[in-house]
């Protein structure tokens, strides 16, 4: 795998861990998020990240399969664009269900590519 493709790919990781960081020994508990914006902003950022990473990856190098690309860099474009509309429960789901899963994907798509 290219270096360049392989930097994305580990960025995307890494802003998925980070969000996984910000939970570590504490439940994850939707009312305690909803009150502490730091850590909602710190979530959109790294939401930026994975979806501008991935929209490199795709440009670049299109035979890379990233599944759910496309909703990922609509994501942070709406994080980016319409900031107006991202509403904590937005980004609840995203650290609930879609982080996890897109960081198993990369996960597997960077074991793949090691070997």
């Amino acid at each position: 795998m290219e270096e360049y493709a392989k930097k994305h790919l580990e960025d995307i990781f890494n802003a998925c861990r980070e969000v996984e960081s910000f939970f570590e020994g504490q439940p994850k508990v939707f009312s305690e998020f909803s009150k502490d914006i730091l850590r909602q902003r710190a979530v959109e950022r790294n939401v930026e990240i994975m979806g501008e990473a991935i929209n490199r990856i795709k440009k670049d190098f299109p035979d890379i399969e990233i599944e759910n690309a496309r909703e990922i860099i609509n994501t942070r474009n709406r994080v980016i664009h319409g900031y107006d509309s991202v509403t904590p429960e937005f980004l609840w789901e995203l650290v609930i269900k879609y982080i996890p899963l897109l960081k198993e994907d990369i996960e597997t798509l960077l074991s793949n590519k090691n070997q």
